[in-house]
């Protein structure tokens, strides 16, 4: 049985939820993405704006199928890569 301090809590992180885009900014995460390739996963990392991928593709482009599948996802919540 849940107490009323935890309801309180669940109601609160429902509306901090809905209201995301005024109340989050990811300043750092790291994902590890699993690719179509039989390859280990690759690492993305968003730091303060910085996008990096561990594959090469993103090493010679500075964009990548991963970096963009982790914009996707995120939705509006982190800066997309800028093209240089």
């Amino acid at each position: 049985m849940m107490d009323n301090a935890m309801i309180g809590k669940i109601k609160k992180a429902k509306i901090y939820a809905e209201e995301r885009a005024d109340r989050i900014v990811f300043e750092s995460l790291r994902v590890r993405l699993q690719g179509d390739n039989n390859e280990a996963p690759h690492i993305v990392e968003y730091d303060h704006g910085q996008w990096h991928c561990d594959c090469d593709f993103f090493a010679s482009r500075g964009r990548c199928s991963h970096s963009m599948a982790i914009e996707r996802v995120l939705q509006n919540m982190v800066e997309l890569a800028r093209d240089n």
